[in-house]
This record gives C-alpha cells, structure tokens and sequence, in this order.
C-alpha cells in the first residue's frame, strides 16, 4: 500500500515515481526515445561486401552516434584549429550532414555525427582537406593531406605500438634479471 503524502513533502526520488507512471501508458515514438532504448536498425546482408570491412562498420553503426578525432596539421594555436574545423563543419553542414565540433587540444577536435552510417564519408572528406593531419575514427588512424610524410608512416604503423611496447616490456624484464645480485660471491 503506497502512503498517501502530501505534494508539498514529495522529494526529488518522489516525483521522479510520479513522472515515470504518468509516462507509464504514453505511447512514445520510436524516434523520441533515447538511443540506447530504441531498437537497432536491421541490417540489410546483401549490402555487405566482404572484401570491405568497413561496409560492415558502416551498416553496424547506422542511426547510432559516432565521435572520430580529427588533429589539425602544422602547430596550430586553440583559435587556429577552431577557425580551421568550423570551416571544415560548415562545409559538412552545407553537404547535409550533421555534425557538432568540440575542441580538446591546441591542434585536437572531436567531430560527433547523429548517424554513425555517414561517418566514412566524412573521413573522407577531412583526409583531403589540406590542414587535416590525421582522422582517428573506430580506433583505426586515417593519414590527412596534411600529415608530412615521417607522420603518414607514424601514423600507418600505430597498431604496432602495443607490440613494440610488449617487446620493449619483455627486454627491460630481461635486463632487470640479468642486473641481478647472484648467490654465488665473485671475488675481486
């Protein structure tokens, strides 16, 4: 049995119950609901190509919001790189597609899509632009027009960076046992 209280007593945790029944029976469109309640989006297979891996990204992330890092190339101050990437957003806007930017480094901006299924396309797009360094979109690193080329060949071996660094691990270890006090005294 709910206790009756009176409306001036409710706590926030109160009239949060209250919303949620009066919402309880409301039919909410699919389109209103937040992301992570709507449904996914069925994927059509026949439009996989399997030579392409990114087809598949592509349908998977369809409807979804995606957010790909894009580093301004040269040594841009804060200013620069926004001046730089709010032309980069107004061209994509003036494309048709929606993009938000959001500075996070002198040289550094996020670039967050509504529809995850256009995020190629806009990779695309920054990789010609002239002052676009590099593109970091799914974890993958895409080299920009603007990248120098001791930076396209950095950036083309980032993967590797966790092997270097196991391999970097495994010779220190082999270093500190070989720095070791021996049992055995040797004498001088």
């Amino acid at each position: 049995p709910a206790k009756k209280k009176d409306i001036r007593d409710y706590n926030d945790a109160d009239m949060a119950r209250l919303l949620e029944q009066w919402e309880k029976d409301d039919d909410i469109e699919e389109g209103d609901l937040p992301e992570h309640k709507r449904p996914p989006a069925p994927i059509d297979f026949s439009k996989i190509d399997p030579g392409k891996p990114e087809s598949i990204l592509k349908l998977t992330k369809k409807g979804k919001t995606l957010m790909m890092f894009v580093t301004v190339s040269g040594n841009p101050t804060e200013k620069e790189t926004e001046e730089i990437t709010s032309l980069w957003q107004g061209s994509l806007f003036n494309a048709n597609y929606d993009v938000q930017r959001f500075i996070v480094g002198s040289n550094r901006a996020i670039f967050m899509l509504r529809d995850g299924g256009y995020a190629w396309e806009i990779k695309d797009f920054l990789i010609n632009q002239e002052r676009c360094a590099d593109v970091t979109l799914e974890g993958q690193v895409y080299p920009g027009k603007g990248a120098g080329e001791s930076e396209k060949v950095k950036n083309k071996t980032k993967p590797e960076k966790a092997k270097k660094k196991k391999d970097a691990d495994k010779k220190s270890n082999s270093v500190k046992e070989d720095n070791r006090a021996t049992s055995q005294r040797e004498d001088l």
